[in-house]
């Protein structure tokens, strides 16, 4: 041990204590969902103090330790008080879900859930204003969890983004990319870096994100270790960017969907772009057929259509059309369209961000 190795575990345990209290305010900031409007409470805040003066430390002065609880606390309900919206996310930030939040509406505070049905919960819940869900990849195909869940979740499209992924080989700094030997990230990232991974020699390692994997390395600093994610991870977590666009085709997007308990009102009170919708085809023979032509002959695009496997023997139909259900002739393809299926549900009209 030396002075500079001394100094990088400093390093480490600044950006460990920032993430900690980023995550502090959050939680702060979401329990004003449960305070029925109050923003202070003296008497947890109390409780909080009363633990932090227990002399248990050896370092740290029991009044060093309040200074900053306090500090800590007051932070909280300024949080509060400024009213931010939330939106969830799966991941840890940095994830491609964050980014896609950021590009919605850099203004709103976004919330990291373990995995995808957590999102949907919580927004159904009223923990989260928003949530925010991959729905298919141009190089991955459809995200097959997220779309199983829209089939029953009483939750509307609110908006949709479509996000260009640009994969970047991550390390940590001063990394010899020589000796890198395996590569962490999420399962979609690895399969659309699979020529880059082959060519390279380098062994793919599943994990359950693509931003979990950076901060697993940035932590844990393994050797001989590197993640795919995004450029936005790695000026997170503190990580070098090796290589940047190591996906395997030069047009690689993800459209994402953004959710809420309710329909948002538009300023403007014009017309959306797109709608989304749901259904079981009958069990009759071309009975997919038969949807698809009442929206041809209305003259109204399809711009998706996907299925998905539902109860045995059974399958859900997504589909995307251009149009807004208070167009005439949309409101009558989605009557013909209800009484020609099964379940036929409509998921939301909604405006779509097409990102550069």
């Amino acid at each position: 041990m030396n002075l500079d190795d001394l100094r990088t575990d400093i390093d480490r345990i600044d950006e460990r204590l920032l993430s900690l209290l980023e995550e502090r305010m959050e939680k702060a900031l979401l329990t004003k969902v449960f305070k029925e409007g109050r923003v202070a409470d003296p008497k947890r805040e109390a409780d909080v103090l009363d633990r932090t003066r227990r002399p248990l430390r050896r370092l740290v002065s029991p009044d060093f330790a309040v200074g900053i609880w306090k500090n800590l606390m007051a932070e909280g309900r300024i949080i509060q008080e400024k009213g931010f919206h939330t939106i969830g996310f799966q991941g840890e930030h940095g994830a491609w879900s964050e980014v896609a939040a950021k590009a919605w509406n850099k203004d709103y505070a976004s919330i990291p859930c373990r995995e995808f049905v957590d999102v949907f919960d919580a927004v159904r819940d009223g923990n989260f204003d928003f949530g925010i869900v991959p729905v298919e990849n141009t190089l991955g195909g459809l995200v097959g969890p997220v779309n199983a869940i829209l089939v029953y979740a009483d939750l509307r499209i609110v908006a949709a983004v479509d996000l260009p992924v640009t994969h970047c080989l991550l390390s940590l700094p001063g990394t010899d990319y020589r000796e890198i030997r395996q590569v962490y990230s999420h399962s979609q990232a690895l399969t659309q870096c699979r020529g880059f991974l082959n060519r390279n020699r380098l062994n793919p390692v599943q994990y359950y994100d693509t931003a979990g994997a950076a901060k697993m390395i940035a932590e844990e600093r393994p050797r001989d270790t590197a993640a795919i994610g995004s450029r936005y991870a790695g000026e997170l977590y503190g990580l070098e960017v090796i290589k940047e666009g190591i996906q395997d085709a030069e047009v690689n997007r993800t459209r994402f969907f953004v959710l809420a308990r309710e329909d948002i009102e538009r300023s403007s009170g014009g017309l959306r772009q797109k709608c989304s919708a749901v259904f079981n085809a009958t069990d009759k023979a071309g009975g997919l057929f038969g949807v698809l032509e009442i929206f041809a002959k209305a003259e109204i695009n399809l711009t998706r259509i996907e299925s998905v496997p539902d109860k045995p023997g059974d399958y859900a139909i997504f589909i995307d059309f251009e149009g807004d259900e208070r167009e005439p002739g949309v409101a009558k393809a989605i009557d013909e369209a209800t009484k020609a299926t099964r379940g036929f549900r409509l998921l939301g009209c909604y405006d779509e961000a097409r990102v550069q």
